[in-house]
C-alpha cells in the first residue's frame, strides 16, 4: 500500500498516528487538529516529525487548503452527548455541536476513507449523526483488545475485518495491588483527583461502580467490603459523613487504596507505556479518557491493506 494522506480532527495526543504505526500502515503527511496544548505537546514530543502539520482549531481549516486527503478521522466532543451528562444537550451544544465542523470538512475534502468515533447516545441523535455520514456505526467494546470496558460506537467506510480478541486482564496491567474486576470501568478524569477520603473513595465505587479502585491485596479488597458493608451499607455520601462525625469508627482498613497510576492508564487503552511522561495524573487521565484504543483503531485500519 502506497503512504497516505491522513487529516485527524479533535487528534489529541494522536491516537490515529500511534493506531496506524501499529497496524504497518505508512504514513506521508499526518496533518492534526486540536487546541489542547498539553495533548499537542505530548503529540510532538513523540512525533516531531508531525508539528509542521499541526493545523490548531477546527473551525479555522479550509479544505480546499489541503492536499488529497486519503483518511480523514474524528472523534469530536462527546460531553453534550455522553449519558454521563444529565444536562447533555446533544448536537445542539457548544462542545459536541462541533460535529458540524467535522461534517463540513468532510465534505470539502471528500476523503476516500473516514473513521468517526463517539460515545453511545440518544438514538435521535445517533441516528442524526448516521444520515450525515451515510452509514451506520458498528459497537466495538474496548475490552475485547484491552483491560478496560469501553463502549464506543464507530462509523466508518474502511471495510471492516473479522474481529480478534485479546484476553488481558485488568490484574495483568498493574504494578501492584489487586482488583477485584476483570476489566476497568472507562477511564475517567475525575478518578486521577482522589477524593478527600479513603472511605469516600470505596463508597463510590462499592456504590457506583462507576470508577476503578485498586486494592492492596484481595484479603484488602473483602475487609473493605465487609467493613462498609457493616457500618455503612445503603447510606448517602452526606449520611456516612454524619455517620463517622458522631461515632467512633475506625477507618484505617481503608487506608492503601488506590486509582490506577498513569502508567496502568496507558496499558488500558493500549498506549505505549511512557508515551504521556512529563504530564501530571490529571492531565494524563484527561487525554487518556478523550483518547482511542489504540488497539481498536489499529483492528479497524487493518481493512485499509
Amino acid at each position: 500500500m502506497k503512504e497516505i494522506e491522513v487529516l485527524s480532527t479533535f487528534d489529541g495526543m494522536s491516537c490515529g498516528r500511534i493506531a496506524l504505526d501499529r497496524a504497518d500502515i505508512k504514513v506521508k503527511n499526518y496533518y492534526s487538529s486540536d487546541i489542547k496544548d498539553y495533548a499537542i505537546k505530548v503529540a510532538n514530543n513523540n512525533y516531531p516529525q508531525d508539528k509542521k502539520n499541526r493545523l490548531g482549531d477546527i473551525t479555522t481549516i479550509k479544505g480546499s487548503d489541503l492536499p488529497t486527503i486519503d483518511l480523514f478521522l474524528g472523534g469530536s466532543p462527546c460531553q453534550d452527548l455522553s449519558g454521563a451528562n444529565k444536562d447533555r444537550s446533544g448536537l445542539d451544544g457548544i462542545k459536541s455541536g462541533l460535529f458540524y465542523e467535522l461534517l463540513r470538512l468532510k465534505n470539502e475534502i471528500q476523503p476516500k476513507y473516514f473513521l468517526f468515533e463517539n460515545v453511545r447516545m440518544k438514538k435521535e441523535h445517533q441516528d442524526i449523526i448516521s444520515k450525515e455520514l451515510g452509514c451506520e456505526p458498528i459497537i466495538i467494546n474496548s475490552s475485547l483488545y484491552s483491560p478496560q470496558l469501553r463502549h464506543r460506537l464507530y462509523w466508518t467506510n474502511i471495510p471492516l475485518v473479522n474481529q480478534t480478541y485479546s484476553n488481558i486482564d485488568l490484574n495483568d496491567i498493574l504494578e501492584n495491588g489487586f482488583s477485584d474486576r476483570k476489566k476497568a470501568r472507562c477511564l475517567l478524569e475525575s478518578d486521577s483527583r482522589p477524593l478527600s477520603t479513603p472511605i469516600k473513595m470505596f463508597h463510590r465505587y462499592y456504590s457506583t461502580g462507576f470508577t476503578t479502585l485498586i486494592f492492596k491485596t484481595e484479603r484488602h479488597y473483602h475487609n473493605c467490603v465487609n467493613h462498609y458493608n457493616f457500618h455503612f451499607k445503603g447510606m448517602s455520601a452526606k449520611d456516612i459523613d454524619n455517620h463517622i462525625h458522631n461515632s467512633n469508627i475506625d477507618l484505617s482498613v481503608y487506608e492503601g487504596v488506590r486509582y490506577l497510576t498513569p502508567q496502568e492508564r496507558e496499558d488500558c487503552q493500549t498506549v505505549p507505556r511512557g508515551y504521556t511522561k512529563g504530564l501530571t495524573n490529571n492531565q494524563v487521565a484527561c487525554i487518556l479518557g478523550d483518547g482511542w484504543t489504540i488497539n481498536v483503531i489499529a483492528h479497524i485500519f487493518q481493512g485499509l491493506k
